[in-house]
């Protein structure tokens, strides 16, 4: 009989399961890959859909291409799910697991900042970095402030990169002379576990005239003058204010009970398993002791399917989560950095920083391209 594997969410975690899950027993195996969406999007795509550097056309890659032994792909909405009885419910169809994975990510919440709605803008959505790029056209003096609403959220390098981007955008314009530029983050430094990653970044931001206000987030902005009020009552005037709105798990996530007192499903640190027997979260809607990207929740995945695979077989547990992974960070110009990170296996969380090279920057693109290849066929 073959095991019935339900993955909620075709994100990074959700299809390097389902990939190594088909490659290791894809005869044996019906796995349901479920999602709202019919294409998949790398996250920094969004970044130059904003810029005008690709096509929302040119940067998906249609669910539909999925072609791997056991995988099927299913383009539904998620109404229900029962963690206890590991039951499914779509707007088409309800689906019973052997085995269940959470990988539904986080949704954004633009209400929970008073204004930003209404008079701001955010770059985390496809929509919403669409809607910049026609917004950006028009933008030629004054002052620009890219700023973070709230904890944890998605990629944290990505507004220290939209604020390097934008320099370089308003440069190309011709405009940049005319125009500030303000990242309001709520950190003290851009990549706290690599004192030299944020050491080059608040290098570049100081050569490039970018002023970094550390430690804060934007707690509402009042639209009619044109303020961004800061969580310390500081108030910062605008003239384009480029939102990361809060996070918090899908509605549906929340109604199954799965989630705790912070928001987001408890895992173990060691195998992601929930409190449910045979139920996982992998990614951002989980509650790793890891950054919310794409590269940690792949990581993740690979555990996941190892457990799945060590319980079908009842061989030994296989080694823990250890909470690796790469971010690259665009500089500007072609160049990105890398920072190759470890959260879980010593003392503390550190980072291993590579300079900014255009030869990093293909070799970004090239993992994408490699990734679309291992997922898709």
């Amino acid at each position: 009989m073959k095991t019935r594997v339900v993955v909620l969410g075709a994100g990074f975690g959700g299809l390097e399961l389902s990939t190594v899950l088909s490659e290791s027993i894809g005869e044996n195996l019906d796995l349901t890959l479920i999602d709202k969406s019919d294409s998949f999007i790398f996250g920094f795509s969004k970044l130059d859909l904003m810029f005008g550097h690709a096509t929302s056309d040119a940067v998906r890659v249609p669910y539909a291409k999925i072609a791997k032994p056991g995988v099927h792909f299913r383009q539904e909405t998620i109404e229900a799910i029962d963690p206890l009885a590991r039951k499914v419910t779509t707007d088409k169809e309800t689906y019973d697991a052997d085995v269940l994975v959470v990988a539904l990510g986080a949704d954004y919440d633009l209400a929970a900042t008073p204004g930003l709605a209404e008079g701001g803008n955010e770059f985390y959505s496809v929509n919403g970095a669409e809607r910049l790029r026609d917004v950006l056209k028009h933008f030629s003096k004054g002052r620009a402030i890219v700023g973070v609403t709230s904890v944890p959220f998605k990629c944290p390098p990505a507004p220290s990169e939209a604020a390097l981007m934008l320099h370089d955008y308003l440069s190309a314009q011709g405009v940049r002379d005319n125009c500030d530029i303000i990242l309001v983050f709520p950190f003290k430094a851009p990549v706290p576990p690599s004192p030299e990653t944020s050491r080059a970044l608040v290098a570049a931001f100081a050569d490039r005239g970018i002023k970094f206000v550390s430690g804060r987030v934007v707690s509402s902005l009042d639209n009619e003058r044109k303020v961004a009020i800061l969580d310390d009552g500081r108030e910062l005037p605008y003239d384009l204010f480029l939102g990361v709105p809060k996070h918090r798990a899908p509605d549906v996530v929340e109604a199954s009970g799965m989630t705790d007192e912070d928001g987001w499903i408890p895992v173990s640190q060691t195998n992601l398993k929930t409190l449910y027997p045979n139920v996982y979260a992998i990614g951002d809607v989980a509650s790793a002791d890891v950054p919310k990207a794409g590269m940690f929740a792949e990581g993740a995945a690979r555990v996941v399917a190892a457990s799945i695979l060590a319980d079908l077989s009842g061989g030994a547990s296989p080694p823990g989560y250890d909470g690796t992974g790469s971010c690259y960070i665009e500089f500007g110009s072609h160049r990105v950095g890398r920072v190759d990170m470890n959260f879980l296996s010593g003392p503390a969380p550190k980072g291993i920083f590579m300079e900014p090279s255009a030869a990093l920057w293909d070799e970004k693109y090239r993992l994408a391209k490699d990734r679309q290849k291992r997922w898709f066929g």
